[in-house]
């Protein structure tokens, strides 16, 4: 899927790697907006669920540092996808 993308922007030629590199940092920080939203989202669940069963901590921690961990790494691709369109659409 990545080369795909990659080989569609290489095609479009030499004149198109400004607008590419806009569109990358701008598809970056969305990605990072995306993820401070989500990541908050399960912050606020999991309280909601802790004030409305304490005895359940330990379960509901456990599900939300791995809900964000997944988001987190959602996050990382996207940026990583940003920075090889900036640095191969030449």
């Amino acid at each position: 899927m990545l080369s795909f993308i990659v080989f569609i922007l290489q095609a479009a030629g030499a004149s198109m790697a400004p607008l590419a590199s806009m569109g990358a940092a701008i598809g970056s920080g969305l990605a990072a907006v995306g993820a401070g939203i989500g990541i908050g989202q399960v912050g606020k669940g999991a309280m909601e669920a802790i004030a409305r069963q304490p005895e359940s901590v330990g379960d509901i921690r456990t599900n939300m540092i791995v809900a964000a961990a997944l988001i987190e790494g959602a996050c990382f691709f996207a940026m990583i996808v940003c920075l090889l369109i900036v640095f191969l659409v030449k």
